[in-house]
Order: C-alpha cells, then sequence, then structure tokens
C-alpha cells in the first residue's frame, strides 16, 4: 500500500512537473521567437542606418575620426557644450546688461523727476516772494482790512452775546419774581385761611366761655336764692320756736328743686 500510494505521488509530481517544464518550455521558445524578432528589427534598423550613412558619406566628404577627452566624451560634444553654456553666459550677461540699464535709467528719470519737481518748487516759490513783494502793501492792507473786520465780527458776535446773556438773566429773574410771588401768594392764602381758622377758634371759644359764664351766673343766682330762702325759712323757723308770733304756725318743711 506505502509503495503504490509513494509511485501514485511521484506519478503526480512526475506529471505536474512535467506539465511546468513544457509550458517553462513554451514560455522560453516564445521569448526566443520574440528576441530573434527583436534582433532582426535591429538589425534591419541598423542596416538602414549603415545605409543611410553611406549615401550621406558618399554624398559628403569624409570627415576624420572624431576626438575624445579624459572623461570619455567626444570633443565635439564637448565642444557643443561649451558653446552652449558660452552662450548661455552671454545672455545671462545681455539679460543682466539690459536690466542695469534700466535700473539706471529708472534712477536717472527719478533723480531728473526730483531735480524738476524742486527747481520747480524754488521758481515757484521765487515767484511767490517776488509776487508778495510786488503786492506787500496791498496785502498788508487787505490783511488790516479783515482784521478789522474780524474784529467788528467778534465785537457784534460779543454784544449779541451778552445781549442773550442779559435776557436770559432778565428771563430767568423774572420766572424767579413770578415763582416767588405765586409763593407769596400761596402764603398769604395759607396765612388767610389759617387766621379766619383762628378767628371762628377765638369766636367759638368767646362764645362757649359766654356760655359758660352766663351757666355759672344762673347756677350763682341759683344758689344766692337757694341761699336766701334757706336764711328765711330759719328766721320763721326761730320766730316760731321763740313764740314771738301771735299763733304759731304750722310748720311745713318742704324742699325746692333746683333747676
Amino acid at each position: 500500500m506505502g509503495r503504490s500510494r509513494s509511485r501514485s505521488s511521484s506519478r503526480s509530481k512526475h506529471s505536474k512537473s512535467s506539465k511546468h517544464s513544457k509550458k517553462r518550455s513554451r514560455s522560453r521558445s516564445r521569448d526566443k521567437e520574440r528576441a530573434k524578432k527583436r534582433s532582426k528589427s535591429r538589425e534591419s534598423k541598423r542596416n538602414r542606418r549603415t545605409r543611410e550613412a553611406s549615401r550621406s558619406r558618399s554624398r559628403v566628404p569624409a570627415s576624420p575620426p572624431e576626438r575624445i577627452d579624459i572623461f570619455g566624451r567626444t570633443l565635439s560634444k564637448r565642444n557643443a557644450l561649451d558653446e552652449k553654456q558660452r552662450k548661455e553666459d552671454e545672455e545671462k550677461k545681455v539679460e543682466m546688461e539690459r536690466q542695469r540699464k534700466i535700473r539706471q535709467q529708472e534712477i536717472e528719470e527719478k533723480l531728473i523727476e526730483e531735480e524738476t519737481a524742486r527747481r520747480v518748487e524754488e521758481l515757484v516759490g521765487k515767484r511767490v516772494e517776488e509776487e508778495l513783494e510786488k503786492r506787500k502793501d496791498e496785502i498788508e492792507h487787505e490783511v488790516l482790512r479783515r482784521v478789522e473786520e474780524a474784529k467788528r465780527i467778534m465785537e457784534r458776535q460779543l454784544l449779541e452775546e451778552l445781549e442773550r446773556q442779559r435776557q436770559a438773566e432778565l428771563s430767568a429773574q423774572k420766572a424767579r419774581e413770578e415763582e416767588e410771588k405765586s409763593k407769596r401768594e400761596e402764603l398769604e392764602k395759607i396765612l388767610e385761611e389759617n387766621n379766619r381758622k383762628i378767628a371762628d377758634a377765638q369766636a367759638k371759644l368767646a362764645e362757649e366761655q359766654l356760655r359758660i359764664v352766663e351757666e355759672q351766673r344762673k347756677i350763682h343766682e341759683e344758689r344766692m336764692k337757694l341761699e336766701q330762702d334757706r336764711q328765711r325759712q330759719q328766721k320763721e323757723e326761730q320766730k316760731m320756736i321763740l313764740g314771738k308770733g301771735k299763733s304759731r304756725p304750722k310748720l311745713s318743711f318742704s324742699l325746692k328743686a333746683t333747676e
């Protein structure tokens, strides 16, 4: 059993390896065919170039062989690179010179502009001084006139301001007087009312005093009358007790009601 399994496994492995080998052989054959095609195309291109070169050589006289420098570059290529670098350097120098000229021109234009502005300012100042010197008297007269006019305006404004202040003070004083008058009138009204109330109270008090005095007088009169009656009665009783009278009157004991 073990041998059969090993044989079957070896067979399967062999079959798989044979399949892979077949695939590899096929891919290799394909690669070889592609390489042949590429080599053929390269060969054809090379032949075409050689034919074109031979044609160009037949037309142009033969040139001397190219020389090589220490870096392995042909001298013709090196000269071409040097020529290109030289041209670039010259173009840079030309551009720098052009930029320098532009800056120089701008600086010169600025200096010219500043100098022109300075000269114009000096000329204008000089003209102004000359004009002022010519019109000195006229200007002084005009200045004096304007000063006098400004003084008159200031005086008028000051007088107007003083008048406004005076009117404001008068208005305030009048308002204060009106307020004081109204307060005084109010106080007078209050005093009159108080005096009236005091007079009414005094009149009522006087009436009350009169009524009390009258009542006291009546009480006093009644008391005096009672006193007189009591004295008279005492005398009569004494007379009766002493027998001074002819007939002994009957004694009457009666009390008079007081009001």
